[in-house]
């Protein structure tokens, strides 16, 4: 069954990896193991409107199909309707017979932590520097997780990964083919 579910979600850009981990594990936090290498495709809903895609992902240990909505860019703004596939690379296929194309496939690592039941993720992209990802149950969480970790709500974005690459000059859209080298 698909679960629809709000993210609440904020994201603190340009950070060092190595002292982040090294404070959230300080502050109590467990990692959850080393940088995994996550896979996926994107395909547009409707190419006119970018607030709405399909992802197909593969994390390493789950492969997930997801329609994410995105309303704002604030904490809670983004919307996603998810269910777990057992193959990437037959429903991509799939999703191809569906009249779907993938507009880009994407690889980025994510080392992940639990802190004070939030999940937080590191995460590194090609071309980018890295940033942490702060979810939890409400905005107020996402606010004191990150109050705890030193950084402040104006140091917060709740941007998606397209727009992240906007703010360093790199147009997200352009690129059909984004792999670590």
């Amino acid at each position: 069954m698909a679960d629809t579910i709000i993210e609440y979600e904020a994201k603190v850009l340009d950070i060092d990896p190595h002292e982040l981990a090294r404070t959230i594990v300080d502050k109590g936090g467990t990692a959850l193991g080393e940088a995994a290498l996550q896979r996926r495709y994107v395909y547009d809903i409707d190419p006119n409107d970018q607030s709405r895609w399909v992802r197909l992902r593969d994390t390493g240990s789950k492969i997930t199909l997801t329609v994410k909505e995105i309303a704002s860019d604030d904490i809670g703004g983004t919307q996603e309707t998810e269910i777990a596939v057992s193959d990437f690379d037959a429903t991509n296929t799939l999703l191809g017979k569906l009249g779907y194309r993938a507009k880009a496939y994407q690889e980025n690592r994510r080392q992940s932590f639990l802190l004070d039941g939030a999940q937080l993720e590191i995460d590194t992209w090609p071309r980018i520097p890295p940033y942490l990802e702060i979810e939890a149950s409400g905005r107020t969480e996402v606010l004191r997780i990150a109050s705890l970790l030193g950084y402040a709500e104006d140091q917060l974005t709740g941007e998606n990964t397209t727009k992240v690459y906007d703010r360093y000059g790199i147009d997200l859209a352009t690129i059909t083919d984004l792999r670590f080298n």
